[in-house]
């Protein structure tokens, strides 16, 4: 149930979608003869667009989650296995088309891959299955094979959980499949803005593991700036507002440790 509500409710939080809607309704309003709620409205979405445009609301969102845990420096010299979690590929276009069809999120492979050459003894996990609310009949981690093959990874040392549809789930059902051992080390992979829920998630499921963030959309503080990109404004707020939507709610379905995951602190 979380998992469809989660889905449905986005549709309709989404700021691309809202505004539409607005939109909608104002015109609706309009013909309907409701002139000064329709005007209302439209009016609002208008302004909000503009906002959206000039000011670095998302890119602000988004930098206060990819610098929340830091890049891991030194890493220890021993790591007992290697987590990717999925989101990098369309499995649906790749399953379609006999090629391997990448998102914006491939650095969590590309360093999947090589801190598989740096521990050459670590277990190798990607974490995914299909996060599409009408289509579980493809899984990301099924359709890796020529990727991995492609990155040069042996295909014999990973081990694939195609079954997960969301952040919780990745870290339950790579868990379970994993029984990871009180004192192992474990990195996890995956986009820097992704990385305090994903780290909360495996936390509250009793995992400890060490945060390996990727996929940077923003080089700091000095690249956020006001301008007029709408579209580029609506898909940095699109990003980061999903993010913290999801940090909210698993909190208060009791899915995360903390409603923002911090660092562990240093052991002195």
């Amino acid at each position: 149930m979380f998992f469809t509500l989660s889905k449905v409710l986005w549709v309709v939080a989404e700021p691309g979608n809202l505004l539409v809607i607005l939109l909608s309704l104002g015109v609706v309003c309009l013909a309907f003869r409701w002139r000064r709620l329709g005007r209302l409205l439209i009016g609002t979405a208008i302004l909000a667009a503009l906002v959206i445009a000039t000011a670095p609301i998302g890119q602000n969102l988004l930098l206060t989650l990819e610098d929340r845990f830091p890049q891991p420096r030194p890493l220890p010299a021993k790591i007992d296995g290697i987590i990717a979690l999925g989101g990098f590929t369309d499995q649906f276009v790749t399953k379609a088309r006999g090629q391997v069809s990448f998102s914006g999120a491939v650095e969590r492979l590309i360093e999947l891959a090589a801190l598989s050459r740096r521990y050459p003894e670590a277990k190798l996990v990607i974490s995914g299955g299909s996060g599409d609310l009408y289509r579980q009949d493809v899984k990301e981690a099924e359709v890796l094979g020529p990727a991995l093959e492609a990155m040069g990874v042996d295909r014999a040392r990973v081990v694939l959980e195609s079954n997960s549809r969301n952040t919780w789930e990745n870290a339950t059902m790579t868990r379970d499949l994993l029984q990871p051992k009180p004192g192992e080390n474990w990195i996890l992979i995956t986009s820097a803005f992704h990385m305090p829920r994903s780290v909360g998630c495996f936390r509250k499921a009793g995992w400890t593991v060490i945060p390996y963030p990727v996929d940077y959309n923003l080089e700091g503080t000095r690249s956020v700036r006001w301008g007029f990109n709408f579209t580029g404004g609506l898909n940095s707020l699109s990003l980061g507002l999903h993010e913290w939507i999801g940090l909210i709610t698993y909190r208060l379905w009791r899915r995360t440790d903390a409603m923002f995951p911090a660092p562990a602190p240093a052991i002195r």
